[in-house]
């Protein structure tokens, strides 16, 4: 079935091509994924998948954006910008701003113009024709094109892996590797992960909260650095939110690692067997499972976020800092 919108709108053009770097897309290739997320719940509460619609043509002059999931996207008159998931972005008219899609691609034909950046996930950028704004630019990122769209396409599968032999392997590589991180990272600083599992079994409410607060503050507050500050300024602040993010949530995941599996030792092997490998290794396991249990993986991914960013932001305190 082929939907057409028709938009009329005596707003003004917005002429100008806004040229966005790498930080600006990652913000809103994350964004994208919030929001994807958010249809797989809105999807799974409502015990099914939405119909698919062939083929969403745009006329006019629409003044806004224009989003579309799991279809096709035509734009055959003027829009600000398009964003499709699960589909492809056909571009037959002008659009002024950007043109994204995840798990499709997108196609620009003859006579047309995109006075914004291109940006594909898991598809291709294909120009048969038109042009493009000075200083316009493509991102790409080839790869898992069918995967993506299917997921876009139907959103509840994000939060209900298929059990297959392929998600049990990668069950066993993640429990290995972060096996592995464990032991490097608890060989190379004893002192310091001995330190933060400690301060997470004194004062576990209190690292949380604060590791509530720091992904508060450097989520939105990283993107707004990017739109409020000069791109360089901005840019240098988002990539050291970014990073700091990273490396406390490999950290943290070695404590949380630790601490889980000397409780598992306590509960399940007696005192002759224990030994810090094998806690790390039931603690690697135990919460790679719990990765993969349907519906409950966002929750878990964002409780170690917030754990482990707390950790770091609360790495300078001593020991003694806890509870009266």
């Amino acid at each position: 079935m082929r939907q057409t919108v028709q938009a009329e709108s005596s707003a003004p053009r917005d002429p100008s091509a806004v040229t966005r770097g790498a930080c600006a897309l990652l913000a809103r290739a994350s964004c994208l994924t919030l929001l994807l997320l958010t249809l797989a719940g809105a999807a799974a509460a409502q015990g099914g998948r939405a119909p698919d619609a062939e083929e969403l043509v745009v006329e006019g002059r629409n003044a806004g954006d224009v989003f579309a999931s799991g279809r096709n996207v035509r734009v055959r008159g003027e829009v600000r910008g398009v964003i499709a998931f699960g589909g492809d972005v056909i571009v037959e008219g002008r659009v002024e701003g950007d043109a994204a899609t995840i798990g499709g691609s997108v196609v620009q034909l003859e006579g047309s113009h995109i006075g914004g950046d291109v940006m594909v996930f898991g598809g291709s950028y294909r120009r048969e024709g038109g042009g493009r704004a000075e200083g316009g630019r493509t991102y790409m990122v080839a790869g898992f094109e069918p995967e993506l769209r299917e997921a876009a396409r139907d959103p509840a599968s994000l939060l209900t892996p298929e059990l297959s032999a392929a998600f049990v392997g990668w069950r066993v590589l993640s429990v290995l590797f972060w096996f592995i991180v464990s032991m490097a990272l608890t060989a190379f600083t004893p002192g310091a992960v001995g330190r933060a599992a400690a301060r997470l079994q004194l004062t576990s409410p209190r690292v949380a909260l604060i590791g509530l607060l720091g992904v508060v503050v450097v989520g939105p507050g990283g993107t707004a650095a990017l739109h409020l500050l000069p791109p360089m300024l901005g840019g240098l602040v988002f990539a050291t939110g970014l990073l700091l993010v990273l490396f406390s949530y490999l950290f943290g995941r070695v404590v949380v690692h630790a601490v889980t599996g000397r409780w598992l030792q306590r509960v399940l092997l007696p005192e002759g067997r224990r030994s810090e490998s094998v806690a790390l290794l039931l603690g690697a396991a135990f919460w790679s499972l719990a990765l993969a249990l349907p519906y409950v993986w966002p929750l878990v991914v964002t409780g170690l976020v917030v754990v482990s960013l707390g950790l770091a932001l609360t790495a300078r305190y001593r020991l003694a800092w806890k509870r009266a």
